[in-house]
């Protein structure tokens, strides 16, 4: 299946975020659609269509990342998810481990990295 067919779905509260790695993604051949909240990506077309799910763990608003990841799994929708955060402490890394996440990308991280966990994870 060809890149460009493969949407990678990125939530992140920090608008530039979003929209650099948008572009990253974009560039890099695969579809991008950004989301400011969890609620919004879960209100969103895209639910149904997402390759991979780009999610920062500490969001604004009432879901964070972990609260997303649950929710997909108690409504039986398997997205591969791929966390990015700029707070790491062990918990929440080991947390991250044992959710089955993809990947976890600690902020700021080199385009590359990110890269690298989709084509892992998505090919």
């Amino acid at each position: 299946m060809p890149r460009a067919t493969r949407l990678i779905s990125i939530v992140d509260d920090d608008y530039s975020v979003r929209r650099a790695l948008g572009r990253l993604v974009q560039f890099a051949g695969f579809s991008a659609e950004t989301f400011g909240s969890a609620e919004e990506f879960l209100r969103s077309t895209a639910l149904g269509l997402t390759a991979c799910l780009v999610l920062d763990i500490h969001l604004s608003g009432r879901m964070g990342g972990f609260e997303l990841q649950e929710r997909l799994t108690t409504d039986q929708i398997a997205i591969p998810i791929i966390f990015i955060t700029a707070h790491d402490n062990v918990g929440t890394r080991e947390r991250a481990e044992r959710s089955g996440a993809a990947a976890y990308l600690l902020k700021p991280f080199e385009g590359q990295m990110l890269l690298d966990a989709l084509e892992a994870t998505v090919g």
